[in-house]
């Protein structure tokens, strides 16, 4: 069991990797009875599973803890540890529809099946195979994470409480992908479906889900889930819009995907509505011709970001996220006091600064 004392934190990430390593050592020795051609499906799920700040896992052991859990439970590490069986399917089958050439620095899955099709010299499109292979991969990775989560070992009624809350921690995200999909392709750049999408796709998903998911585990009242869903909605939002910000102003040795990559996918964040409702006619047309425009340049992108730093855009979206990060911390101060747990807030500090402290 990794060490608690030293640093709770590191001690849940290693728990974490722990049990994921433990449960897909499992499956891969399932696949491995259908077939030997299984083999790479078993390997991209463990790169898919690879890497990442564990945060949706820890943001579940915080509310676990905050409902009163002990911080080394190995039943909550695994139930935490199945949101990230479940955010690895959403980023294969996110990265296939964007597009995306890159996940954390190494091709994105399809990109590898593609690759092995090419190895290999398999006949039919490489891409097609390449789509599907990927499609199965995320479902896969889905299944697996309920699987997970079920086969924590917690007896039935505990199980009872926190599935409903994984079941709608699921439509949500995949009803805010389907909103994203709706932005790109109508091409509204509104703010208000910006949010939207920002909320359900990242916000809830990244920490309020997770936090009340802990805390269902441990049998958190009503006055514990507001509360924690008044630190978590703004450290949510907050969260998503560094990552907007990262996508457009970000050093891909650091954030594993290449500078541009939302701009050229025509991803319709806040930054974007504020930049549009900032700039002048040139500037609109400059975000015409290049928003969702895959063949852009590094000098459209340099020239995309002076128009949001020149118009303010930039600066008002960190300023909102200053104004998120305000209200999360008030919210954790009171939950702090409410649990009469001074390593609650503790906990809560240090996984907001994980969130929002990202450099770019």
């Amino acid at each position: 069991m990794p060490d608690q004392s030293a640093d709770p934190i590191a001690g849940w990430i290693a728990g974490i990797d722990a049990e994921l390593a433990d449960f897909l050592s499992a499956r891969r020795g399932l696949l491995a009875t259908v077939g030997v051609e299984t083999d790479a499906l078993a390997e991209e799920a463990a790169q898919a599973v690879a890497g990442g700040k564990r945060l949706r896992a820890l943001f579940c052991l915080a509310g676990w803890q905050a409902a009163g859990g002990h911080p080394a439970d190995t039943r909550a590490w695994r139930s935490a540890a199945a949101l990230e069986l479940l955010q690895a399917s959403a980023l294969v089958h996110d990265d296939l529809m964007d597009g995306s050439a890159t996940r954390r620095g190494r091709p994105a899955a399809h990109r590898t099946f593609e690759q092995q099709h090419v190895a290999a010299g398999w006949i039919g499109p490489r891409t097609r195979f390449g789509a599907g292979a990927a499609i199965l991969l995320g479902d896969l990775l889905l299944t697996w994470a309920h699987e997970l989560l079920r086969s924590s070992g917690f007896d039935q009624q505990v199980s009872g409480r926190a599935a409903p809350v994984f079941d709608v921690c699921t439509t949500e995200v995949t009803a805010g992908q389907f909103l994203d999909l709706v932005s790109q392709a109508s091409g509204t750049g509104g703010e208000d479906l910006a949010m939207r999408v920002m909320r359900f796709k990242s916000a809830s998903y990244t920490v309020v889900r997770p936090l009340q998911l802990g805390a269902a585990l441990a049998g958190g009242g009503d006055d514990l889930m507001a509360g924690l869903t008044a630190y978590g909605e703004p450290i949510g939002l907050a969260f998503q819009l560094r990552d907007d910000v990262l996508g457009v102003f970000g050093d891909p040795e650091r954030t594993g995907k290449p500078a541009g990559d939302d701009l050229r996918e025509g991803k319709r964040t806040v930054l974007l509505a504020r930049t549009y409702e900032r700039s002048d006619a040139a500037g609109r047309a400059l975000l015409d011709r290049c928003i969702g425009n895959a063949s852009i340049d590094s000098s459209d992108i340099h020239q995309l970001r002076e128009l949001m730093t020149s118009t303010g855009a930039l600066a008002s979206v960190e300023q909102t996220i200053a104004e998120f990060e305000q209200r999360a911390d008030r919210a954790a101060h009171s939950l702090a006091q409410t649990t009469a747990d001074t390593a609650v807030r503790t906990t809560l500090d240090t996984l907001t600064a994980a969130a929002l402290q990202r450099s770019r």
